[in-house]
């Protein structure tokens, strides 16, 4: 995917949308024009990390569309700016995912202001300010590193070594994914996962299980404690980073 590029979606490339490309390229922003169909989408998806859907007067973008947008962007992290009129503007609301649309224009469109906005979608983005939190609670240091060089490249990560550093860390920052040990000393993984269910601050967040044995008797008993899910620990790292990538797709959709 390539840094600091905007796919501009619309019926036709218009007057006004090659003034805004233009405007982009000028402030070193570079952009495509790509008609709003299904083919000419997946042939330029790579190759841009920002979508701006611009709706005009005679054309608004179709809901199967829409549909096929927020599944895309969903799937590959990527944001959305819808700029038309009022009525546009409320229909794109209603049919994608607030959490893609990073901000909405009605026309006309004031251009710096819109570019300001580019900007700040790729900032955030280059600090890290969209990726998923993650936090990892597990009592082996070696482990819990390993699994956080896997992550650390997709995933904002913090590490725990006990339940009641976790519960500390948890009360100052916000997790959207907590990967809890089962087997831990002292306070193990079911009992932190009861007091975080206990909690009304941190009753929400997913919990998944690392667990080393595969058996099918400890399997029944970490799925009967009701988690998101589980992972043998003897996971390698493109697997989990695939499950990871899966279970966010499915917690945002069945939200």
């Amino acid at each position: 995917m390539s840094d600091n590029r905007v796919m501009v979606l619309g019926e036709k490339e218009t007057f006004v949308i090659r003034i805004l490309m233009k405007k982009m390229g000028d402030a070193g922003i570079g952009s495509e024009f790509v008609p709003l169909s299904v083919n000419d989408i997946n042939t330029k998806w790579k190759e841009c990390s920002l979508i701006t859907i611009y709706m005009d007067e005679h054309a608004k973008a179709g809901r199967d569309i829409l549909h096929f947008l927020a599944d895309k962007a969903m799937e590959d992290g990527k944001l959305m700016i819808a700029i038309g009129d009022e009525d546009n503007v409320r229909y794109m609301c209603d049919h994608v995912p607030g959490e893609l649309l990073y901000k909405t224009f009605v026309r006309p469109v004031d251009n710096e202001k819109y570019i300001n906005t580019v900007r700040e979608v790729f900032d955030k983005t280059a600090a890290g300010e969209f990726r998923k939190s993650v936090l990892i609670v597990d009592d082996d240091p070696s482990y819990m590193g390993l699994v956080r060089e896997w992550l650390k490249g997709t995933y904002k990560v913090a590490m725990a070594n006990s339940g009641l550093q976790a519960l500390k860390w948890l009360g100052k920052n916000r997790a959207d994914l907590i990967l809890l040990d089962y087997e831990m000393p002292v306070t193990s993984g079911p009992q932190v996962l009861e007091m975080l269910r206990s909690d009304e601050e941190t009753k929400d967040i997913p919990v998944i299980f690392l667990t080393g044995k595969g058996d099918k008797e400890s399997v029944m008993a970490v799925v009967a404690l009701k988690p998101q899910g589980y992972f043998l620990k003897n996971i390698d790292r493109e697997e989990l980073l695939t499950k990871m990538k899966e279970f966010f797709i499915l917690h945002k959709q069945n939200r």
